[in-house]
Formats: structure tokens, C-alpha cells, sequence
């Protein structure tokens, strides 16, 4: 076991090396710490936290478990040791240290192989404002504003920065005996040369920091209160160096989306959006009633647990944080997660002050979560398109990936998908979507209105009477054989369809289905499933495309039942 000290940081090690798991586990306290598994090498493989040690490690043994990761996990673990701490939160803070440690395969890892960009105001006599790009951030080269995740704004507001604030941006001075190029452009006050004393370039430096803290209106008032002093002791140039200030920055506010007329709204909204294996994640920052940012985030992540992903996210970044941090965060996927007091207590001890969390349930909440949203379900469908353009590019690879995994006897370049939809059996429609080197090609999408089981449900027959309609044009224009069928659904399914396809008596095409659940893709006259990985192209385009006929044939299914109501009222 360890025992944790949080103020002095050290770990008196004893280690459990029983070689009966069942003994350790009897061994287990009754207390708060972090437990970690270890398989048959060596290897750490998951690190956890715990109120109570011995309730949380033995529900791993004595329980069935329907996560898969979880299954696979427990027959792996060959030793186990244990961290005791004196407070649940404190376990918290140790859980995020081991786990950037040890990097276990089946803890979340956020892996998007970005050093988000930070603003450093140096610490030097007369400090500079800088972009660095730095995963272990040094405090003692000075004060960290960030992450930001939008490069080119934050290059705009860098830039905004020295025009208000004409702070030093020369390393060393260019010249010796007068002042470069930027003091003559008024950017910089020429602190080499003397020509500021150190207070004023102090007094310029706070302002900066408050203008990146999100403090507009403390900022304003300051600039107000400096430019009255110049006035009043007749320094008419400067004050009217300021006044040009003040009024780039109202400027700058008026662009600001003002959310509420509240001025002392300081909160963050978060959203998540998620679909085909990609997290996308926004936070609104709402500083004294202003939208003054956005940060987006995006994730291929292989393992879809919504709830233990976004923990994850959220203490990362919370705890990476070098920003003012809110009075409130506003999410309701923090719902989910649970335990608002230890994650309240978590923040209070990051922020240093009280940070409240919510669950969007008030009308105000509700409004902001759904302002998220909108943002979130942007930057994913972005991220979709982005992904589907990468997939073009390397069809081939994908392809022939595709063929050998799935013993296909065709290069899928021609894929076609088909999916029936209905209510109890009534206006019964079918789709037919056309994928082409991995690109959807919507002038061959194909919708059929179903005959035959109209007022009564049959989705075999449906499908049967869809595929002699579509095979019975094998040959025609625009009508061309597939290499590849993928059907919607699990091993009866495919049963079903192999069984119209071959009394058909059609050859040569590649047939295969995909299970939801479990995304597991099924072959003819194969019992077990083919598993594609979570994070790769090839089963994000199959995804793709069942979802493109689902789409498709959802649209015609409410095309026709909206006509028939409107016939019905006639």
C-alpha cells in the first residue's frame, strides 16, 4: 500500500506483493485512496479512485459487469496495490497524477496529439506577452494564460494585445543608443532606452493580465481612472494615448455576444457530442454577462463511455487550467458523472475560491446549454466532414483493408446499404444508398415505396420485395451490381437477406451486416463477428453509411406520412 501526504507530496511505499489475489483483496481498508492493477508483466492497466477502497475494488470481483471493457479487464488483473489518502478529494487529485504516469490501457487517455497553445507574460523586469506551445508549463518563466484551442484568434488577439498594450517585444534591445522601429509605432514604450519607469510598465502589465483574465469591466475602469490622471497633470499626449485605448477595447466589447444583462455572470458551458467513435466538445466562456470565448475540442476515441470520457476531459482540463476559472459550470453531462460535492471541493482547491457546478435544469441553464449545443453539434459535423475527405484520400488502403479483414472476394468500390422504415406498419418505405470509392454518391441513392406489407408489418418481406425490385435492374443505366451489400442489423439479418439474394439466384456480391450494439460485422455462414477497431476509418465508414440510409429512408417515411395526413384533412 501507499499513503499519501497531499502537502508535502511524498509516497511512503509498502508494497503487496501476496501472491494470492483473494488475500489481498481481504486486506483492503475501509477507507478513501487509489487503487491500481497490475496484469501478469508488470504493466499498470487501470488506475482508480474510491470513497471506500474495499466496497469500490471488490465490486470488480463479486458482480457481473455489463461493460465490455470491464469483462476484459478483471481476467487480466494479476496484483493489485493501493494508495490511502486522507479525504476523497484528495484521492481525486492523486487519480489524475498516476494516471499521466502510468498511461494504463484501460483508463481514458485523451489522445488528439495537440500542445494546445498558452500566452505567457514573462517574468522578466519588464515582461513580454508571448504564444508558446508547451506541455510542462515552467512557472518560473512567468504567467500562463490558456489552453486556446483557435490559433488564428488567438494570433489576432496577440496582436490586439500590442496595439493597446505596447509592452516590450525584443528579447534584447536591437540598438544601442536609441529605440527600435516599434516605440516609433507606438507598440512599444522603449523600456531599453528608459523611456518608461518601471511603474508605468507595471500598471500597462496588470492591465494586460486583467484584459486575459476575462476582467473587461475592471480593466475599463482602470484605463479610465489613468487617462483622468494624465488629464489632470496636464499629460495630454498620454492621456490621449489611453483614450485611443479605451476606445478600441468598448470597440472590442460591443462585438462580444452579450448573453445577460447580469454583469457578474462568470460561468463556463459545456456540451458534448458524440457519434461514429468522435467526442466533440465545446466550452462557452462567459465572463461578467459577455461570451468572451469559445474552446472546441474533438477526439477519436475507441471505447464510446460517454460519462467516464467526459470525467476525464473535465478533470484534465480543469486541472490544466491557466485562466481565471468561473463561479459556475454549467454541463449536463456533469449529471451523469455525479459526486457534485467532490468535484466542488476538487475546484475550490484548483481555483482557490468557490466553484459551483450545474446541471442546466434552471430556465437560464437550459437556454446556455442549448447555446452549447448548437456550437457542439457544429464542430462535429465539421468533424465528420473532415474525417470522410480523409477516408477519400485513402480509400485503397481502406479497401484492402476491408477486403482481407472481411474475406471479401470484391474490392468494395461500389458499397450500397439498405434500411426500411415504418410505423406499425403503415407508409412502409425502403432506402438504397450508393457509396463510391468511400463518397457517397447521392444521384444513385434509390427510394422504394413498399407494396407488400402495407398495414402489416414484415420487415423480411420488405426487404425481400426491395431487393428483387433493385436486382431485377442488374445491367441497366445508373442501376450497376454492387461489390458489396451491407445490411443493417445482426447474424438473422444477414441470414434472411443471403437466403433472398441466393433464391434470386444472383452471384458475385460481397454481403456482409453490421449489429449496432456492438458494431460487430457479420459474414455469411460465419458464427462469430468480425470486430473492426472503434477508432478506424474502415468501421467509421460503414457507420457512415448505415446512417446515411437510415437518414434517407426516414426523410421519404415522413415525406409520405405528412402527405397523408394533408390528404387526410381534405
Amino acid at each position: 500500500m501507499y499513503f499519501f501526504n497531499p502537502d508535502i507530496r511524498i509516497y511512503v511505499i509498502i508494497k503487496i506483493m501476496n501472491d494470492d489475489l483473494k488475500q489481498t483483496l481481504k486486506l483492503l481498508p475501509s477507507l478513501p485512496g487509489c487503487y491500481i492493477y497490475y496484469n501478469k508483466d508488470g504493466e499498470v492497466i487501470y488506475v482508480g479512485k474510491a470513497k471506500i477502497l474495499k466496497r469500490r475494488v471488490m465490486s470488480y470481483f463479486n458482480r457481473k459487469h455489463d461493460s465490455v471493457k470491464v469483462n476484459v479487464l478483471v481476467p487480466q488483473i494479476e496484483k493489485l496495490e493501493y494508495i490511502i489518502t486522507n479525504t476523497e478529494v484528495e484521492a481525486l487529485i492523486l487519480e489524475s497524477h498516476l494516471i499521466k504516469k502510468y498511461k494504463p490501457r484501460y483508463n481514458v487517455l485523451l489522445k488528439d496529439d495537440k500542445k494546445y497553445p498558452y500566452f505567457l507574460i514573462t517574468d522578466e523586469d519588464f515582461p513580454r506577452i508571448t504564444i508558446v506551445r508547451k506541455k510542462n508549463m515552467n512557472p518560473e518563466k512567468g504567467r500562463y494564460y490558456g489552453p486556446y484551442t483557435d490559433i488564428r484568434a488567438m494570433h489576432a488577439t496577440l496582436d490586439f494585445l500590442k496595439k493597446i498594450f505596447p509592452l516590450k517585444q525584443c528579447k534584447s534591445p536591437k540598438f544601442k543608443d536609441r529605440p527600435c522601429l516599434y516605440y516609433h509605432i507606438g507598440r512599444c514604450m522603449a523600456p531599453c532606452r528608459n523611456l518608461v519607469t518601471p511603474e508605468e510598465y507595471k500598471a500597462i502589465v496588470k492591465q494586460a493580465e486583467l484584459f486575459l483574465s476575462g476582467k473587461q469591466s475592471e480593466l475599463m475602469e482602470q484605463i479610465k481612472e489613468q487617462m483622468q490622471k494624465y488629464s489632470d497633470s496636464l499629460q495630454f499626449e498620454k492621456a490621449a494615448k489611453l483614450r485611443d485605448s479605451y476606445n478600441d477595447l468598448a470597440k472590442t466589447l460591443e462585438k462580444q455576444k452579450v448573453v445577460y444583462e447580469n454583469t457578474r455572470l462568470n460561468e463556463d458551458v459545456i456540451s458534448l457530442m458524440t457519434e461514429d467513435g468522435i467526442f466533440a466538445i465545446v466550452i462557452l466562456m462567459i465572463r461578467e454577462g459577455r461570451l468572451i470565448d469559445k474552446k472546441d475540442f474533438v477526439y477519436e476515441v475507441e471505447e464510446e463511455d460517454r460519462t467516464e470520457f467526459f470525467a476525464t476531459f473535465f478533470k484534465e482540463y480543469y486541472s490544466t487550467l491557466k485562466l481565471e476559472y468561473p463561479d459556475r459550470i454549467v454541463s449536463n453531462e456533469l449529471e451523469a458523472v455525479g459526486e457534485k460535492a467532490l468535484y466542488e471541493e476538487w475546484l475550490e482547491i484548483l481555483a482557490k475560491k468557490k466553484v459551483k457546478i450545474s446541471y442546466g435544469k434552471s430556465a437560464q441553464g437550459k437556454e446556455l446549454q442549448m447555446l452549447a449545443d448548437k456550437n457542439a453539434k457544429v464542430i462535429l459535423e465539421n468533424a465528420k466532414i473532415t474525417k470522410m475527405s480523409k477516408i477519400k484520400e485513402d480509400f485503397n488502403e481502406i479497401g484492402s483493408y476491408l477486403a482481407e479483414k472481411l474475406r471479401l472476394k470484391n474490392f468494395p468500390y461500389r458499397m450500397e446499404c439498405y434500411d426500411i422504415s415504418h410505423i406499425q406498419g403503415t407508409n412502409t418505405v425502403a432506402s438504397m444508398v450508393t457509396f463510391i470509392n468511400g463518397v457517397p454518391k447521392k444521384s444513385e441513392y434509390r427510394k422504394f415505396k413498399v407494396k407488400i406489407t402495407e398495414g402489416k408489418p414484415d420487415d423480411f418481406l420488405s426487404m425481400k420485395e426491395v431487393l428483387t425490385r433493385r436486382l431485377s435492374h442488374l445491367g441497366e443505366e445508373k442501376w450497376e451490381k454492387p461489390d458489396l451489400m451491407i445490411i443493417d442489423g445482426g447474424k438473422g439479418q444477414l441470414s434472411s437477406v443471403m437466403e433472398i439474394i441466393e433464391s434470386l439466384g444472383v452471384t458475385g456480391i460481397d454481403v456482409v451486416s453490421l449489429a449496432k450494439k456492438h458494431e460487430e460485422v457479420f459474414l455469411p455462414k460465419q458464427s462469430k463477428p468480425v470486430i473492426l477497431p472503434r477508432n478506424s476509418s474502415a468501421l467509421f465508414l460503414f457507420q457512415r453509411i448505415r446512417d446515411e440510409a437510415h437518414r434517407f429512408a426516414i426523410t421519404y417515411h415522413r415525406q409520405l406520412r405528412s402527405k397523408a395526413m394533408i390528404e387526410n384533412k381534405k
